[in-house]
């Protein structure tokens, strides 16, 4: 009998001044232990209170979604107000507040069930803590970033399950070690078309970039060794020359209308789609999924990794968005840094997922073994 996962979001937002510099805070927790899973936060300009709240709750919420999409989840906030709304006791009268509550029960209604729960400050600290950062950040006129202790020394501003340092604070077991590994050159890469769920093989050039990260990865101990099903990434696992497992959720983003066609096509055939495409990561191509999905399920795929390999280390062969939503979940980074990450082919990208909640990217990029063989972009 399968145990239903439950999530924990508690949120919080606040404005100097009722409009005035505004942030959002939050955090999602694992309901069993409370490790931390995420956290998110964000200054944004000259805003209301209860907009700056709302916006932290739809924040958690897709936090949420990034980690376990099919997760039970009690929210947790100290506003009355979005509480009561969002559980549809009080009527929403402010139309500034309408596509809000609307946009937060979208991504509600992706859940098996969610339920809200208001909780006093003092129990929503974490969340307001952040929205505080992210208020002082607006009111000085800046973009919020995480707070990083200046010196091992103090009592570090965050609690241990929310940040790591390395060399710093001992974590309570080894870390399951990720080693992320793109494929090697296809036609379609040569040409820089879509290549999503398409299958394509591996140019000569590409066995070679192969046969490069082989040698490279020849002496390295992997405990298990993880494919995307599709052709390219199974030829380059196969390359390996040791056993490997599939797993559907590290196939590439289906492009739909999209695959196999060069960018100038896309951008000549599907202008305003390719536009919407490219200012956010919700939305899917024609037909395709979108960007938000894909980490989605390679969330699963995390997940799965670190409750079967606990303190591992694993290869995973697979493709450019997968790799960059790994990427994405470890840095606990808006997705809009999905546009701000390029991937090389046959490059390896190394993270260390600590069991208390934060990750470690230790290497993004590494293209040293297939230097001589590749161009850059190619």
């Amino acid at each position: 009998m399968s145990t239903v996962r439950r999530l924990v979001v508690e949120a919080d937002g606040g404005s100097r001044g009722n409009p005035g510099p505004a942030g959002y805070g939050a955090v999602v927790r694992d309901a069993a232990d409370g490790t931390v899973l995420a956290e998110r936060a964000a200054s944004i300009g000259h805003a209301t209170n209860n907009v700056a709240e709302y916006s932290g709750l739809i924040a958690g919420l897709r936090a949420a979604a990034e980690i376990a999409p099919d997760a039970e989840v009690e929210v947790r906030m100290d506003s009355k107000l979005v509480v009561e709304q969002m559980s549809g006791r009080w009527k929403i009268k402010h139309p500034a507040m309408r596509p809000l509550a609307d946009e937060a029960a979208g991504l509600a209604r992706g859940f098996p069930a969610v339920r809200y729960q208001w909780v006093p400050r003092a129990r929503n600290a974490d969340a307001d803590r952040l929205a505080n950062e992210a208020m002082d950040a607006a009111a000085a006129g800046r973009s919020w970033e995480p707070s990083v202790p200046q010196s091992p020394d103090p009592v570090p501003h965050r609690a241990p399950t929310t940040n790591r340092l390395s060399g710093w604070m001992a974590p309570p077991a080894p870390p399951t070690t990720t080693v992320l590994l793109r494929h090697g050159q296809t036609p379609l890469s040569v040409e820089k078309r879509f290549s999503g769920t398409v299958e394509a093989s591996l140019t000569d050039l590409g066995m070679s970039q192969a046969a490069a990260v082989a040698e490279r990865l020849r002496d390295e101990p992997f405990d298990l060794i993880v494919s995307s099903p599709l052709k390219r990434a199974r030829q380059t696992a196969e390359a390996l020359g040791r056993d490997y497992v599939v797993d559907d959720d590290l196939r590439e983003t289906s492009f739909g209308a999209w695959e196999g066609m060069t960018f100038g096509e896309v951008r000549e055939r599907f202008p305003d789609e390719l536009n919407a495409w490219l200012a956010d990561p919700n939305v899917p191509p024609p037909g395709g999924e979108s960007l938000i999905s894909t980490v989605t399920r390679v969330a699963r795929v995390r997940n799965r990794l670190l409750a079967e390999q606990p303190g591992k280390r694993v290869l995973v062969v697979s493709h450019v968005t997968p790799i960059k939503g790994l990427t994405q979940l470890a840095l606990a980074a808006e997705p809009t840094v999905l546009y701000r990450l390029h991937l090389d082919l046959v490059s390896l990208t190394t993270i260390d997922w600590y069991s208390d909640g934060p990750a470690v990217l230790r290497g993004f990029n590494d293209t040293h073994h297939s230097a001589n063989l590749t161009t850059y972009g190619e």
